[in-house]
């Protein structure tokens, strides 16, 4: 009779190696983000990025990823992301029940950056199983097969959530936050946000960079006025690859800054009014 759990090696799926490119992903500073967390790394400190949707916390990590050479492993966290998910659970293959180790669990092993992006989206229990990866102990419990790992050494947690879609309901709890490292970010200052620009949608000239930089600014300052979603960064790059495609300027806005944040007639005319009056 075949055994009906046959667990998979501890070397199966381990994640592939970190430079597929000779550069490092593109990425411009604002401030020391880069050496604190080259530090974190050093002493294997779990880290935490905090800021908005689309300023360049994926980008970041993906670019630091590059720089220390380690595989980065990310998962996309969602209401119903289980424990079992980032672990890993029994699947059949033909007449066997056998182990499939979930991302975490890989990454734990292989010694690569598990990344959680928006890590308040998870339910409850997919949180609580990181705490043994974030102090001393550096260990993963896999409860279903009985089994407790050491994580490699080079293993490194991040996590990341916009502080502005946090409510009393729907928040990291202070025993979580306090196992990690805090990096704050935000949007560029407005000269390195024409610079991501230039560099990230070639044969964008620094007039049209520097116009849609302004219209960010301007509809920025409506979140407070109905506003929920404010213009990313990364919707301005959306913008640029649209005006590059040749789209008119205002019609790339539309569809790629108004559309996506907003359904009311009246804050759509508005910010419609605002890309009008830097572009016609």
């Amino acid at each position: 009779m075949n055994d009906p759990i046959a667990p998979l090696p501890a070397d199966h799926d381990i994640v592939p190696p970190a430079r597929p490119t000779p550069t490092a992903p593109y990425y411009e500073p604002q401030g020391r983000e880069v050496e604190i967390f080259e530090a974190a790394y050093a002493r294997r400190l779990p880290v935490m990025l905090k800021g908005p949707t689309g300023c360049g916390k994926t980008r970041f990590l993906e670019h630091m990823a590059w720089r220390l050479n380690r595989p980065l492993v990310t998962v996309s966290c969602h209401e119903d992301l289980t424990s079992s998910d980032l672990v890993g659970r029994f699947l059949l293959e033909g007449t066997e029940t056998v182990w499939q180790d979930g991302p975490l669990t890989r990454a734990v092993k292989a010694g690569a950056i598990c990344y959680l992006d928006e890590i308040v989206e998870a339910r409850t229990d997919s949180t609580v199983i990181i705490h043994p990866l974030t102090d001393h102990r550096r260990r993963l419990s896999l409860e279903k097969i009985g089994r407790e790992i050491t994580a490699h050494e080079d293993f490194l947690l991040v996590i990341s959530y916009n502080p502005g879609y946090q409510t009393v309901l729907k928040d990291l709890k202070p025993s979580t936050k306090q196992r990690f490292i805090g990096l704050n970010f935000d949007f560029p200052a407005e000269e390195t946000e024409r610079r991501i620009l230039v560099n990230e949608v070639p044969g964008l000239d620094a007039d049209s960079a520097a116009r849609l930089v302004s219209v960010a600014r301007k509809a920025r300052a409506l979140k407070d006025h109905g506003l929920d979603e404010v213009t990313s960064t990364r919707a301005l790059v959306y913008a640029a690859s649209m005006i590059s495609a040749g789209l008119s300027p205002v019609e790339a806005c539309q569809v790629a800054l108004i559309n996506p944040v907003t359904d009311d007639i009246e804050l759509a005319a508005a910010l419609l009014e605002i890309v009008r009056a830097h572009f016609e």
